[in-house]
């Protein structure tokens, strides 16, 4: 909608196994709408598997000043996604607006 990184959003990164999902991490995006700390998993933590992203969608577009509905359209995006090959690299990008989002993996 803004067409810039989401700084400030907040995400967490679970792992799915079955109906279960286990929160790996939690963090705050920076002024690059990325993780400060760098890839979500390291080499060592990277295994095939199921995973998911929760993307805090409204209350980011809240804090920019946007006027939203209540309930929101959207509120929370639950992107689940696999893992794979633990060897490769996965990004997974995020494009949103308060009322649409698509994402892909990215490069």
């Amino acid at each position: 909608m803004n067409g810039c990184p989401a700084a400030g959003m907040k995400v967490t990164l679970q792992r799915v196994d079955g109906t279960t999902a286990q929160t790996l991490k939690t963090l705050t995006l920076n002024q690059d709408g990325r993780n400060d700390g760098g890839p979500l998993l390291d080499a060592a933590s990277m295994a095939v598997g199921r995973y998911r992203l929760l993307f805090e969608v409204a209350p980011y577009f809240r804090a920019r000043g946007v006027a939203l509905p209540e309930p929101a359209f959207i509120d929370t995006v639950a992107l689940d996604f696999g893992i794979a090959d633990a060897a490769g690299h996965y990004h997974v990008p995020l494009l949103v607006s308060p009322w649409a989002y698509s994402t892909y993996r990215g490069s």
